[in-house]
């Protein structure tokens, strides 16, 4: 039974604050939705694949399984060296970037699959065509030094960056933003319906009465409005005065 109350009294509560849980949704929405289209900067992504092999005029040697197991090894030597200021100083050098290297450094994530011999530089920018140049440079740059800082030759690049007729950005993504806005906004006008209620402490039914006295209410008295006291007078002109008859 007491469940049954519980479960009666967090309906009500709900719907008595209703109005405020929608308002709080929609302004959160709606913010979200303003920030994501007109604040926030687009960002755009591109990649290049870059795939180390041992460079050999032996067919049979590039199959060497030690020689896989070689390169493999190296990959996390490369995406080290990819993101080093050697190579993008000189990524920096021939795009003639107004940027530092760390902010180029922050643009650029170098990853590889398990157990496979496929580089993935990855470059986000503002500017689709910038994304782009700077892939390919990298992949270009690095393919070019690597023979003078490792004193091998067994890089090639697999496939190269290219710009697509209608670039569309990564982020911000406005509808999934607008979508998390959206429930974040519905938990939090919950949660201060809740706390509004929890921390309202007046008596506004007999309901109130009954529990906070844990005593059972015998009547009630009606609130008398201006209206009410007004057709209470005019009742009490048209009976006339009242006659008081005096005995014997």
């Amino acid at each position: 039974m007491e469940e049954t109350i519980s479960l009666r009294e967090l309906f009500q509560t709900l719907k008595k604050r209703l109005s405020l849980i929608i308002i709080i949704t929609i302004i959160a929405t709606t913010v979200s939705g303003v920030v994501s289209f007109f604040l926030l900067t687009p960002i755009y992504q591109t990649s290049t694949q870059l795939l180390v092999n041992q460079s050999s005029n032996n067919e049979q040697a590039m199959y060497n399984v030690n020689d896989i197991r070689t390169n493999l090894e190296l990959m996390n030597t490369y995406n080290v060296i990819i993101k080093s200021p050697r190579i993008l100083e000189l990524v920096q050098e021939e795009l003639n970037l107004d940027r530092s290297v760390n902010s180029l450094n922050n643009q650029i994530q170098v990853s590889s699959q398990q157990n496979s011999q496929v580089l993935s530089i990855t470059v986000q920018d503002e500017e689709p065509a910038m994304a782009v140049n700077i892939a390919n440079t990298v992949a270009n740059v690095f393919q070019r030094e690597l023979p003078g800082i490792m004193n091998v030759d067994n890089v090639s690049v697999l496939a190269a960056a290219q710009l697509a007729e209608n670039p569309s950005p990564i982020k911000p993504r406005p509808a999934l933003n607008m979508a998390i806005a959206l429930v974040v906004g519905l938990m939090m006008g919950v949660g201060l319906a809740f706390l509004l209620e929890y921390l309202d402490n007046t008596i506004k039914t007999e309901q109130d009465i009954e529990k906070l006295l844990e005593l059972p209410v015998l009547g009630a008295i009606p609130v008398m409005t201006d209206n009410d006291q007004k057709g209470t007078d005019i009742t009490r002109e048209k009976r006339g005065p009242v006659r008081s008859e005096s005995v014997g």
